[in-house]
Order: structure tokens, then C-alpha cells, then sequence
């Protein structure tokens, strides 16, 4: 296809951009340096205030009830609104360095945050092209407002239905979305009809709080002040019953197609010490990635069950918190078309020689064997929307109308949305070579090999957010597509409402970085 006619303000913004790059490449390295995990991310979301503060952006910190989002404006006068966001949360249990080597950041153990997508140069793409989209506006008298916000835990799909249930996307003549990308071959492309699918999130929580009620009073002392009685068997028990009872029914919860998964990570146990007395307090996180609302349900249905059962049997009384209830997403081709020629004025990211040495020593040091090419050849192409849609489909049911899992999805049913893909450095594997996730996770700290990605997705951000200012006429395409879709818009026929009926969790015992006598560190100390 022939190469997209930039206007002059989009031109501006491209200008900006090149101008700015070494300081993203610092942000970006700030915030992977942070490594802040869910509903934790507090040096992140101040990052972001602080900086949208100086760029004359006014900001409503904590949204939503949430400490660690945000939600920020800057106006040129009456006109169209576009919403872009930044993520910034990491994963615990993969600290690593911006180095060559399999190695933690400086004072901290592998158990502390790192960024594995990486959403430090997610964020920090969205906000490069913020920037640059108000500077062109600003040079060129274009009129209308650009919201930002701050989206914390997405891992957990946190803050997005939440932003969604109180209001955060309303309005919006259309949301950007960008996301870094390494599912070969779908890199640098847009999302046409399969979207990602529907999320439930929550967690089970045990309570043992009358384990004098587990015996007869006359079967000895009563619990716990008797060390040679009988006790209670506690939370963790009730918790060990639940998970290997939902790991037996996992197969018998939905029919084995569909591409869905159930995972869980137990959060506490324990709340003793290792003495006779039974454990008080136990909780399990469960994430449930399917492509219908209808399945998530009926997975819930079935772990309640477990937990009641689990709690039953043990003594103890559970109780059901959630964390994320996301919908699947909404396509709309409009938007998928002004983010993919924006991709394409742009061009796919593309590695130097100074980043492909890089790429050669990790393959070395992991393991692999050197390539003349460390990069994997895919990451510099762009592959169309209905090119990569007719990929995609190879592998799913005619009847499966959304695959995979992000809350981006939330956004999709408040606005025109649109869902790109930039590549992401992946290494080459010679000879069947598998590399370690400490892998990915340095490429994604390391400026020469992610700045390609993230300069690629601002000027991409940039050209789509001032597209949808300039063209009333593709603004127009993409609200009457919505419309359409929906049956009406927001509360259409065929619209889905928020389904957040719940408090932000953000007072569970989440993995954070904690400050004691002996200094800062990650919950688990690192020399542990």
C-alpha cells in the first residue's frame, strides 16, 4: 500500500517526538527500574502525576478509589476528547537488570517486581505520544482534550473495569490502546474482529475463628490452649482443599475448546507460627481467562462450590472478594484502520547493529548460540488487520468470537476503540534453543533494544490520537460503527454494562516492597 499523507500537524508531532527520544529512553528505564507490582505502584503513578503536572495537565490523583491510578486532562478549547493511558505495573518473581546476564536489580532478590510485557515501555509509548499530540495541537490551533490515565494492576485486569463502572470513559470521541506484542506472527498490526475475552478475577479467603467449636468440650481442654488435644484443622487446610479440589474439576468446569485457563496464586497462609495452633486466616487468588461472560460464570459457580465445601469440611467459613470482573472486547473497524495506517506512516520498529550485538550476547550468555540476526525477522514487518485476524482464526472455533484476556476490553464498550500491537525485541532460537524469561524481561529494560518499540508505538499513538482530532469524517465512521455494534451506544440493545459491583481490592496482601530497620526491600527479603 502506498505510504499514508501525513498532515502538517501529525508532521509536528513526529518532529516532537524525535526530539524527546533520549527522554523517553530515561522514563522508560525509571519506571522498569521501579518494578512495582499490582495495586502497589506507588513511585510509578507519582512518576506520571508529577510529570503530567509539569506538561500543564490537570490530574485527579487516586481515580476511582484506586491510590494508584490517575486521570488527567489538558484542553485547547471546545472540540472532540481522545483517551490514551498508561500502564506500569510489573510481575512479582521477575526482578531482573537492565544487563546481559541473568541477574537481579542492584540490592533486590529474583522474588521482587519486574517488568515482563514490558509495561514500563507500554506506558511510557503512551505518554510520548500524549506529549506529542499536545504539541501539535498547540502549534496548530487544533481545538479538543486529551485524557490520560493512569491504570494500575492490569496483570490482576484491575483498574480498568473500575474506571469503566464510574465513568472514567465516557465521552471519549475514541481510546487508543496500545500494547507491546510478541505472539508471532501478529506483531506490529491492529485487533480487527477477535478481541480479547472476558476476565474474572477473586479471591477466596478461609477463616478459622472458633476452633474451640471443632471438638466436644468434654473431649479435653478447650482449643488452642491445649497442646496435646485434638485441633482444628485451620485455613490452610481449607485451603489446601479447595486448590486440589478445583485442580480435579478443572477439566469438567467448560468443554476443552474455547482457549480458556484457570490459574491461582495463594496469597497468605498461615497467621501462626509453626506451633500447634491452627492457621486463622488462608487466601487464593483464582484468574479465569475465557471467551464468554457465560463461562466465567459457570467457573464461579463450580470454585464456589469448592470453597463452600472446602470451608465446611475444615471448620472454617470462607468468604468470595473480587478483583476483576472485565467484559470481552468490542471491535470496531474504524478505529483499526486509523491505528494501522498510522503504524504504517510510521513503519515497524527497527534494531541496530549496537542493539543486535546486545541480542547476541544475551543469546550466548542464555545459553543459545549467537546469530548474525539475534532478533527474530518477523518484529520488523507489519502484517495487516485482516491478515492477522485470518491468522489468528487458523487455530479458534467458527463460534469463538473472542480469544485471550486484557481489560482494554472495558474501555471498548464506552468508546470507539482501538487495540494495536507494536514487536517487542525476541530473540532468534538456533537449533531448537528455548531461552529463559530473564530473556525477555532485560531486553525490555535494556534502551537499545527497547526504544525501538517504544519510539515505533508514540509516533503511532501520536498520528491515531491527531487523526481523530483533524477527520471528523473518520471520527464520525468510528462513533456510527459503535453505535452500530451496540445497538444504540452506551446502554444500547446490544451493549454490555460494567459489571464492577465492588470496592477497588487494593487491602489485600498484595507483593510490595516494604521499608524496616534493615532498609528497603521486597516482602521477600533478598537474602533470603
Amino acid at each position: 500500500m502506498d505510504k499514508p499523507v501525513t498532515t502538517s500537524a501529525q508532521e509536528t508531532a513526529l518532529t516532537c517526538l524525535d526530539g524527546i527520544q533520549p527522554l523517553l529512553s530515561a522514563w522508560t528505564r525509571t519506571i522498569f527500574d521501579f518494578g512495582e507490582t499490582a495495586w502497589r505502584e506507588y513511585q510509578s503513578a507519582a512518576w506520571y502525576v508529577e510529570r503530567l503536572k509539569r506538561e500543564g495537565f490537570t490530574v485527579e490523583e487516586g481515580s476511582g478509589g484506586m491510590p494508584t491510578a490517575f486521570c488527567a486532562h489538558w484542553t485547547n478549547g471546545a472540540g472532540p476528547t481522545v483517551g490514551m493511558y498508561a500502564e506500569y505495573d510489573a510481575v512479582p518473581g521477575n526482578c531482573q537488570d537492565a544487563v546481559t546476564v541473568k541477574q537481579p536489580r542492584p540490592g533486590l532478590g529474583v522474588e521482587a517486581g519486574g517488568h515482563t510485557d514490558p509495561h514500563s515501555g507500554l506506558g511510557m509509548a503512551s505518554l510520548g505520544g500524549l506529549l506529542a499530540a499536545k504539541a501539535a495541537m498547540q502549534h496548530h490551533g487544533i481545538p479538543g482534550t486529551l485524557r490520560f490515565t493512569g491504570e494500575p494492576a492490569e496483570k490482576v485486569r484491575g483498574s480498568k473495569p473500575i474506571h469503566a463502572a464510574k465513568g472514567y470513559y465516557d465521552g471519549l470521541a475514541g481510546m487508543i490502546s496500545f500494547h507491546p506484542f510478541y505472539m508471532l506472527p501478529l506483531c506490529n498490526t491492529a485487533r480487527w474482529d477477535t478481541h480479547c475475552g472476558a476476565a474474572y478475577a477473586m479471591i477466596y479467603r478461609f477463616v478459622c475463628d472458633e476452633p474451640e467449636s471443632w471438638v466436644r468440650a468434654g473431649d479435653g481442654a478447650p482449643i488452642p490452649q491445649a497442646h496435646s488435644a485434638v485441633r482444628a484443622p485451620g485455613a490452610n487446610d481449607a485451603l489446601m482443599t479447595m486448590y486440589m479440589a478445583s485442580k480435579a474439576l478443572r477439566d469438567s468446569m467448560l468443554p476443552h475448546q474455547g482457549g480458556w485457563s484457570i490459574s491461582e496464586a495463594i496469597l497468605t497462609a498461615g497467621q501462626a507460627t509453626a506451633d500447634n495452633l491452627p492457621a486463622g486466616l488462608a487466601e487464593i487468588q483464582y484468574m479465569i481467562r475465557v471467551p464468554t461472560l457465560r463461562m466465567a460464570e459457570q467457573v464461579t459457580a463450580v470454585l464456589d462450590r469448592n470453597a463452600a465445601a472446602a470451608a465446611a469440611i475444615s471448620g472454617c467459613r470462607y468468604e468470595r472478594r473480587w478483583v476483576s470482573k472485565s467484559r470481552p472486547g468490542l471491535a470496531n473497524h474504524a478505529m483499526a484502520e486509523i491505528a494501522y495506517e498510522a503504524l504504517s506512516t510510521v513503519g515497524p520498529p527497527r534494531w541496530d547493529e549496537a542493539a543486535r550485538a546486545i541480542g547476541r550476547e544475551i543469546q550466548v550468555n542464555a545459553g543459545g548460540t549467537a546469530t548474525e540476526n539475534p532478533f527474530i525477522d518477523e518484529l520488523e514487518r507489519l502484517i495487516s488487520p485482516q491478515d492477522a485476524e485470518a491468522i489468528l482464526r487458523r487455530d479458534l472455533p467458527p463460534s469463538q468470537v473472542n480469544s485471550t484476556s486484557d481489560d482494554y476490553t472495558d474501555m471498548s464498550w464506552h468508546t470507539p476503540t482501538a487495540r494495536f500491537y507494536v514487536a517487542r525485541p525476541a530473540l532468534r532460537s538456533a537449533n531448537g534453543h528455548a531461552y529463559p524469561s530473564w530473556v525477555m524481561n532485560a531486553l525490555g529494560g535494556i534502551s537499545a533494544t527497547i526504544d525501538p518499540m517504544v519510539t515505533c508505538a508514540a509516533k503511532t499513538v501520536a498520528l491515531a490520537a491527531l487523526r481523530m482530532l483533524e477527520d471528523g469524517k473518520a471520527r464520525d465512521a468510528a462513533m456510527d460503527e459503535f453505535t452500530a455494534r451496540t445497538g444504540g451506544g452506551v446502554g444500547g440493545t446490544n451493549w454490555i454494562a460494567p459489571l464492577c459491583d465492588y470496592e477497588p481490592p487494593i487491602n489485600f496482601r498484595w507483593p510490595e516492597y516494604v521499608t524496616t530497620a534493615r532498609g528497603r526491600d521486597w516482602w521477600i527479603p533478598s537474602n533470603a
